[in-house]
């Protein structure tokens, strides 16, 4: 299905979301994609826009993105062995030319639901407003990266971590719980091991988180493994959850 070919709203200071996406790495982008397609008017909001889309690995080699996803449609335009920056790069156009997205750069500290919609604060200070919002963070909430002896505060190299946030998501009582994940080393970049915090299970049922009446988690904010293909199905089946709720 195809939006319209012009913009659902011109975002002004109060403006209110169909739908607010906290995180633009696969899950993210993905789902925004699916949702403005549809007609939802959506906030894609990333703490840096030069990280959307950004891949598990240096190249497409090898992806098993499912048919009729954005990742897919992107990657069939290229060459399996095109290197991640370019991808992003493809990848970030489309979504930009996807209307009903607006995609920010601002950093979500902190949620609020009041009214029967959730509001965003943020570390710039502006809040945001959405019928709903879902979480789609990856392994940046309280995120540590250990190199050797080093550690920082981020969920990937140079991608600094959601601690406001998990702070803030603890402080509404829910129940968080500690995960781990390796990455290898790639083109001259050291290996390194990423600890964060994601739901407990008995926090969420499905993609809903249960404490909140308007909030949802995907992505690597959810349990289990993860991969490529897993993770943009997961997108579309919330997609299609999120846009029959509102046709209810």
């Amino acid at each position: 299905m195809s939006g319209p070919s012009s913009p659902r709203s011109l975002p002004q200071p109060g403006h209110l979301y169909d739908v607010a996406v906290i995180g633009a790495g696969l899950a993210g982008t993905e789902l925004a994609w699916w949702l403005a397609r549809a007609g939802q008017d959506v906030l894609l909001v990333t703490q840096a826009l030069d990280h959307l889309g950004n891949l598990y690995g240096p190249t497409t080699h090898g992806a098993d993105f499912p048919p009729g996803s954005l990742f897919a449609g992107v990657a069939a335009h290229m060459a399996p062995d095109t290197d991640g920056w370019t991808f992003h790069r493809l990848l970030k156009a489309e979504v930009e030319a996807t209307p009903g997205i607006h995609l920010l750069q601002s950093t979500v500290t902190g949620l609020e639901e009041e009214g029967g919609r959730l509001t965003l604060a943020t570390w710039e200070g502006p809040a945001l407003h959405a019928r709903r919002g879902v979480l789609a963070v990856g392994a940046f909430l309280k995120g540590r990266l250990l190199i050797g002896d080093t550690m920082e505060e981020a969920g990937r190299l140079s991608e600094v971590a959601y601690d406001f946030l998990a702070d803030d998501l603890a402080r509404s009582g829910v129940w968080m719980i500690g995960s781990e994940q390796e990455a290898a080393g790639v083109d001259g970049a050291p290996p390194y091991t990423v600890r964060f915090l994601t739901p407990a299970p008995g926090e969420l049922e499905g993609f809903r988180v249960t404490r909140f009446d308007h909030l949802y988690a995907l992505g690597r904010c959810t349990p289990g493994e993860h991969t490529y293909r897993s993770v943009l199905e997961d997108a579309a089946r919330l997609a299609g959850e999120l846009l029959g709720e509102g046709e209810a």
